[in-house]
């Protein structure tokens, strides 16, 4: 009997998960501890939101010049580089939090820094992954990316949670300091070999090189068609997350604050299932269109039983605070869930295949930039309707836009896909 060969390990694609899955969490950690340190030191919902707003501008300003960079420069030195600075800075913080000097116009000024930090990291870290991982593998990787990002999520609160409670924010900080340090020695270990390419320095080359990404992002009708896809997608869907629950789950629903936290808990399983799911159905290269027009099928589904389960009369008919409601309501939330994580693990796949090294981190700073710039506007115009418009209502629009958008990306998408 004929032993099988191992195939060996990727050490390369270990080192840059470790890398990433640390920062993640760290970044993770910071987001949802200084709202609270914040409102603990007396802060106001206003503050708040500005320490919120200071999260995201600046990683979607500097994503377009991040892209540049990555596409330059050595992709492994813009990962260690970022993940020192951030280590050294927010190892900063901790001393002055120590040192009682900590006040939130540092707070403000180190999310900034952190920010841009991250926006540099982010493209480099999607650039590398296809020259550290064979072409084959890649909806494989790209899944195992997407659940170690979940797990970096549910680590964050827990972690932070703890040593906030029983350490105090300093010991915070120096914690997550160390972890971005540790994550830099990991990402060292890389082992890569960067492509210099000629460049033109100054404004000029700079002004050229982001022309030739958007050029490039425009003329692929592939990759086109994905961003618009992906920017409806976040500016219909991510306000449920973000407005939509907590506005139904407080005014309609009588459910605990615990509960809350169950159906948080369901809607992240829903993310981890649909990144093992997509990683084992559909590892083959030409399998990724179907996890994604599957998706595209499942979130139609999931958002007509979402929107049925938001009327006033499936609420009484199910029984307002029953279990039989919050399990379904949760199941639906876990469902649309991986209904996301189908879409969003191809997505990023067929970007890969479509673009050539040289123009990876453009790419994708570009595609990042025009995705994420579709929930700050989509969380304000629910917002904004909410206020007049009963949810259920708001739900049945977003769900029958829903619908018309994903046919006309599916008909349109299989056509241009098919061709290429």
């Amino acid at each position: 009997m004929m032993n099988r060969k191992k195939k060996p390990l990727n050490t390369n694609f270990i080192f840059l998960m470790l890398g990433r899955m640390v920062s993640d969490t760290g970044a993770g950690i910071q987001a949802m501890i200084i709202p609270l340190y914040i409102i603990d030191t007396g802060g106001s919902a206003a503050t708040v939101g500005l320490f919120s707003f200071l999260s995201l501008i600046p990683i979607i300003l500097i994503y377009p010049f991040a892209g540049v960079a990555g596409d330059r420069l050595n992709r492994k030195s813009i990962m260690v580089g970022t993940d020192l600075a951030n280590g050294l800075i927010i190892l900063g913080l901790a001393f002055a939090a120590y040192s009682g000097r900590m006040g939130l116009a540092l707070l403000f000024a180190v999310q900034v820094l952190t920010s841009i930090l991250y926006g540099f990291f982010d493209p480099a870290t999607k650039g590398m992954l296809p020259q550290v991982v064979p072409k084959e593998e890649l909806t494989k990787a790209n899944s195992t990316v997407a659940s170690l990002r979940i797990f970096s999520s549910l680590l964050s609160p827990v972690i932070g949670a703890a040593v906030y409670a029983s350490q105090g924010i300093a010991v915070l900080f120096l914690i997550n300091g160390i972890s971005f340090l540790l994550s830099a020695g990991s990402e060292m270990l890389i082992r890569y070999k960067h492509i210099k390419r000629d460049v033109v320095v100054g404004v000029s080359g700079l002004s050229r090189d982001l022309s030739e990404g958007v050029k490039f992002v425009l003329d692929n009708k592939v990759i086109g068609k994905l961003c618009v896809f992906s920017l409806m997608l976040l500016a219909l869907i991510q306000p449920i997350f973000s407005v939509v629950l907590p506005l139904f789950f407080r005014t309609r629903l009588e459910y605990s604050d615990p509960q809350y936290g169950y159906l948080q808990v369901a809607i992240v399983f829903g993310a981890l299932l649909g990144s093992i799911l997509v990683g084992t159905l559909f590892n083959k290269g030409k399998e990724v269109t179907k996890s994604l027009l599957t998706g595209c099928s499942l979130l139609m589904g999931t958002m007509l039983v979402f929107t049925v389960l938001l009327f006033p009369q499936t609420v009484s008919a199910l029984g307002n605070g029953t279990m039989i409601y919050f399990a379904l309501f949760a199941g639906i939330l876990s469902l649309l869930s991986v209904a996301i994580i189908f879409i969003n693990v191809p997505t990023q796949t067929i970007i890969q295949k479509e673009t050539p090294n040289e123009y990876l981190s453009r790419v994708f700073s570009i595609v990042g930039m025009i995705s994420k710039g579709g929930m700050p506007f989509g969380a304000l115009i629910y917002g904004i309707i909410l206020t007049g418009v009963e949810v259920h209502w708001m739900i049945l629009l977003a769900t029958l836009l829903t619908i018309l958008i994903s046919l006309r990306f599916i008909v349109s998408f299989v056509r241009v896909y098919s061709q290429e």
